[in-house]
């Protein structure tokens, strides 16, 4: 992996889980902490569209299209694993 693919990913990362953060209500993420979801979230939509034969395209914005979706779901799976039930 070359320097300009991981700022490539980086980059990627950190612009589909900030938009993932601001689809998601609810969750407040830092910037590294989105860049790490949207990096994720770039892994999981991709294993998933190649699961389900989907394809949005190619070049950045099919690929970032594919990252906030993985990234929206990794948030919605946080946020119902992070709500405790309230009891008396």
């Amino acid at each position: 992996m070359t320097i300009e693919t991981l700022v490539v990913w980086i980059a990627i990362g950190g612009a589909a889980g900030l938009v993932a953060d601001w689809l998601v209500p609810r969750i407040r993420l830092g910037l590294v902490e989105a860049i790490v979801v949207g990096i994720l979230g770039a892994v999981l939509g991709g294993w998933l569209f190649g699961v389900l034969g989907v394809s949005v395209g190619s070049g950045i914005g099919g690929t970032i299209l594919v990252a906030v979706i993985g990234a929206v779901i990794l948030l919605m799976i946080a946020r119902s694993v992070g709500r405790s039930p309230r009891r008396a």
